[in-house]
């Protein structure tokens, strides 16, 4: 079979990794296109995927975001016309799902982000299934497919994924090492537009340094005065550094589940607190992350979390929670897409067959 899919953000790189190496392992062809954004290409080529670049710029405000969308659907079109997919797939591209319905090939997307309103509006109309986590607090209508996955699993499941203690080394650091990663991000994503995280993040970051070293990740240039806490290794090592972290403290609620569910306490800083059921559900279910709109009420929860030491064995016992609540939403894709179209009825019809994916 022949399948496509966009990648547009450095998640999606992550996300998709194992599919992508899966589905060519199996024999089948499959093409990547993607936009660059941050560093997803520089994350492509470090997890060997072959892809072609159809954007160099997801647009920083709304009109540059218009041109790309109406460029890379029609540069979609133009490698559809030749690769001649049987199943478009990736997240809610709604440049893939134009594609999909144009071709009249089914478009099956994984979305966890209720605020990407436009995105979901157009996939709601033009794909053909919408998997999303049980925690996910829109009903799409009967495309969608609710399953107990988050999207972060599909790399950072135990079966696919191994934190290495060596990563640490260029930071002449070591696991157990007390420190503190903090995430910035850029607020260019269409549906980050006019919202806001940390406010004041050089006396932020000045107020935890009593804690442990800070480390400074961002999607973004960084200002002078904050450039020498800038973490500084290869983008693939992130997961592990992250790993070994006292805590994490972003703007982006991807890094902030990711923190969650590699075990690392996490605080979540943003004006969209509150929008999303996968925060909330690691929040109230499994007290695994804290999310905050005001940037003082989260330095506030940073200090009493870190004057208590340690919080390694309890949040560790919470990710065992998750991990005995979830499947493995790698294998459950790469399943749902070879059995495709038969997949959303049995699943639908036989929920029971999730177990295997345990």
């Amino acid at each position: 079979m022949k399948f496509l899919i966009s990648i547009e953000h450095p998640a999606w790189a992550h996300q998709f990794r194992y599919i992508i190496a899966s589905l060519l392992a199996k024999g089948h062809q499959v093409k990547v296109v993607a936009i660059k954004k941050d560093v997803d290409l520089e994350l492509l080529d470090s997890f060997s995927i072959p892809y072609e670049v159809i954007s160099t710029t997801s647009g920083k405000n709304l009109f540059e975001k218009g041109i790309v969308f109406l460029r890379t659907s029609l540069r979609i079109f133009q490698i559809s016309r030749k690769f001649r997919p049987d199943i478009y797939f990736g997240r809610a591209s709604p440049m893939m799902a134009i594609n999909s319905f144009l071709f009249r090939r089914p478009h099956i997307l994984f979305e966890d982000t209720e605020h990407s309103q436009f995105c979901l509006l157009v996939c709601r109309l033009l794909s053909d299934v919408i998997i999303t986590p049980v925690s996910f607090r829109k009903n799409l209508g009967r495309k969608q497919l609710r399953i107990p996955i988050y999207k972060e699993l599909f790399y950072l499941h135990p079966h696919v994924y191994h934190p290495d203690p060596g990563s640490l080394d260029p930071l002449h650091l070591t696991p157990g090492d007390p420190y503190i990663i903090i995430r910035f991000i850029a607020w260019d994503a269409h549906h980050d537009i006019g919202q806001y995280g940390i406010t004041d993040k050089y006396n932020f970051i000045k107020e935890l340094e009593k804690f442990g070293r800070i480390f400074v990740s961002s999607e973004s240039d960084l200002p002078e005065i904050l450039t020498p806490y800038q973490l500084q290794i290869p983008s693939e090592k992130f997961h592990d550094i992250l790993s070994y972290a006292a805590m994490h403290i972003g703007e982006g609620a991807t890094v902030a589940v990711e923190s969650a569910i590699l075990g690392t306490p996490s605080l979540y800083i943003s004006s969209l607190a509150g929008s999303m059921g996968n925060l909330i559900d690691l929040e109230e279910r499994y007290h695994l992350l804290s999310s905050f709109r005001d940037t003082r009420a989260a330095l506030d929860k940073a200090t009493e979390l870190l004057e208590r030491g340690s919080l390694k064995q309890e949040w560790s016992n919470n990710r065992a929670r998750l991990l005995e609540d979830t499947i493995d939403p790698t294998r459950f894709f790469l399943w749902f897409l070879e059995v495709y179209p038969d997949s959303p009825s049995q699943v639908k019809e036989h929920p029971e067959i999730l177990e295997r994916f345990r």
